[in-house]
């Protein structure tokens, strides 16, 4: 099996000054894949400007992308004493796992819940969410500029 992609831009910091962001199934895509609805901004891209933002407020970025719900679950449980928030970016997890659901509840971290397009504007199936009732904010609709400003959130709630 290949490895997740992760690329870890932590330094010697805290790790309470470290944002764990995760990105679920087909996001390694970003940029390719359906451009009319997730733009073409590459995953790449997405987490240099991320690394950018919250270094300007001090903290640090750890990345991981995963089609596999047991690597993202895994790195969910690492966050409990190597970071101090998340942000997620489920995917179509969002709507199927609750084992990502009781990972980020367990790890009781501030959690950003994200999504690229507006899914409440989409199929009737991706209106739910069972990351929602564990996360402490939800930015969708934003593009992938909604990474930003969930960078931007955590800056608030992990004052330096």
């Amino acid at each position: 099996m290949k490895e997740p992609h992760m690329l870890d831009a932590i330094t010697e910091n805290d790790p309470g000054r470290t944002v764990l962001f995760l990105n679920g199934p087909n996001l390694n895509l970003l940029g390719v894949r359906e451009p009319d609805k997730y733009g073409s901004t590459t995953l790449r891209e997405v987490e240099e400007t991320v690394a950018k933002t919250l270094s300007a407020h001090g903290l640090t970025a750890r990345f991981v992308q995963s089609n596999h719900e047991g690597v993202l679950v895994d790195a969910i449980h690492a966050a409990r004493t190597e970071c101090g928030a998340i942000v997620i970016n489920p995917a179509a997890f969002t709507h199927t796992s609750v084992a990502l659901r009781d990972a980020i509840a367990a790890v009781a971290l501030p959690t950003v819940e994200l999504h690229i397009t507006n899914v409440h504007k989409r199929e009737e199936f991706r209106h739910h969410s069972y990351i929602s009732a564990v996360a402490d904010a939800l930015i969708v609709g934003a593009g992938t500029h909604g990474y930003v400003l969930a960078a931007l959130h955590v800056a608030h709630l992990l004052p330096g």
